[in-house]
């Protein structure tokens, strides 16, 4: 008797359809019901179900899939997704994870993945790699990627030369409008985004660049030369990345040329690079100002985020004991009026506070270069106005509340005066610090916390100690 096969449909999971899953909710974060269906899909090496999942994602969407991910199911997923996997995703994640991704991927599959990338996306994945490995992906690419890829390593890191692309249009000055034209529309291999077209001779010096617009409201006849801009916005390709972010937001640029030493045409920088620029420059500040490392990332090991929070935390040990030297000096007045020991913490964290205020702006303003020689003691007549106006008005508030609290005018009147004093060397010392840091060549984002601090609080406890002291002859 013959087995006959059951045809029966076998039961759907519960849950809605892929398609029907949205990748985040309603406010922005990623949907915990989608990053369960991705994991599973990859568990059960389910290609087709996870294709559909992902086909429409966009490079920083998939990023952010990865991040969101175990650490051994991101690289299966790629492996999954084989060819329709956009290695630019692997640009849109930390560097940790990029890290970690690549270096459980085979060579050949990083090389086939690199090919298809903008020049400057595939600089990001190879600086990623060791040098061994690095190598061998090169190895694998065609001879003028490969040559052009090698060029951009050869540059300084966070230098021009590593951020551009290397893809652009360059035509000859006797060309006319109409071959420009017809040589963009015949040709496959141009560059995804670009805004202007550059002219050059043929040893590749830059001699102008024409923008889209203009060249498109021209007549078909008329000759490059004729309206290039001889002057066209360029940069070194030595030049720093945060140099040519300020270039860019100071003229307003979309994109700028990028020259060797020459001047010959190498790549060329877009505005959308700049943007990632300036994210990663205001990030380090912010972390420098916290005394984090520029480098740190939410993916980081315990073992290395303790290791580079631990100077910092040191350095503050350090300044707390020169603060604990000075509560000692004054340590009979504190036994005769325990009220003082009370109200001291209050006057150093008011200090602290307006110190790190000022000193969050006088650094960010020297970042930016909106604070210099030329007007650097307008600024620092400013914050100490505003110093002295806030020890004022807090005086006020302070004084009063200390004054009913512990039923002694004289007591608010002294942390009145206190709070005048080390709010004003607050502000001082606020933008002083940063600006005399600077000054020999030390990055004041990374420098100033621990120097602010010490000096706001040996100001605070000395100044309200010290007037407590002599006003009550203790």
């Amino acid at each position: 008797m013959l087995e006959v096969e059951d045809k029966t449909p076998l039961p759907k999971p519960d849950g809605p359809e892929p398609e029907s899953l949205a990748f985040r909710d309603e406010e922005g974060e990623l949907n915990p019901e989608f990053l369960a269906a991705a994991a599973d899909a990859i568990e059960a090496s389910e290609v087709e179900r996870l294709q559909k999942l992902v086909e429409d994602f966009h490079e920083s969407e998939l990023g952010d899939l990865l991040e969101a991910l175990e650490p051994d199911q991101r690289p299966r997923l790629i492996e999954l997704l084989g060819t329709s996997f956009d290695f630019a995703a692997l640009t849109e994640v930390d560097e940790a994870v990029r890290e970690e991704i690549l270096e459980e991927l085979e060579t050949a599959t990083v090389a086939e993945g690199v090919r298809d990338l903008d020049s400057d996306d595939a600089i990001t994945i190879l600086e990623s790699l060791p040098e061994e490995e690095k190598a061998e992906v090169l190895d694998q690419l065609p001879a003028i990627e490969r040559v052009a890829l090698q060029r951009s390593l050869d540059y300084p890191e966070d230098s021009a030369g590593r951020r551009m692309q290397t893809e652009f249009i360059a035509v000859p000055p006797f060309w006319t409008v109409g071959q420009t034209i017809d040589f963009m529309r015949e040709t496959e291999d141009l560059p995804e985004t670009f805004y202007e077209i550059f002219v050059i001779d043929p040893a590749a010096h830059l001699l102008g660049s024409v923008p889209l617009d203009r060249l498109l409201r021209s007549k078909r006849p008329v000759t490059i030369q004729d309206i290039m801009n001889a002057e066209p916005d360029r940069v070194e390709a030595t030049e720093h990345q945060e140099e040519v972010a300020r270039l860019f937001e100071r003229y307003n640029l979309v994109s700028a040329a990028v020259v060797d030493e020459a001047g010959r045409l190498v790549g060329v920088i877009l505005v959308d690079d700049i943007v990632d620029v300036l994210e990663e420059e205001a990030d380090a500040d912010i972390k420098q100002l916290g005394g984090v490392k520029s480098d740190e990332e939410l993916s980081d090991t315990v073992f290395y985020i303790q290791r580079s929070r631990f100077p910092w935390l040191f350095a503050n040990m350090c300044t707390a004991f020169l603060a604990a030297s000075v509560i000692r000096l004054f340590e009979g007045s504190l036994e005769r009026m325990v009220a003082l020991a009370i109200l001291m913490p209050i006057v150093a964290s008011m200090g602290g506070n307006a110190g790190t205020q000022t000193m969050t702006v006088a650094v960010r303003a020297l970042a930016t270069r909106e604070l210099g020689r030329s007007n650097a003691w307008r600024i620092i007549r400013r914050e100490a106005t505003v110093g002295l106006l806030n020890g004022l008005v807090f005086a006020v508030i302070l004084g009063s509340l200390a004054g009913l609290w512990f039923q002694s005018w004289q007591l608010g009147f002294v942390i009145g005066l206190a709070l005048i004093t080390v709010l004003i060397f607050a502000a001082l010392g606020g933008i002083f610090v940063p600006l005399t840091l600077n000054r020999f060549g030390v990055d004041p984002a990374v420098s100033s916390g621990p120097f602010v601090t010490s000096i706001t609080d040996i100001v605070g406890f000395f100044a309200f100690l010290g007037i407590a002291t002599a006003w009550f002859h203790l």
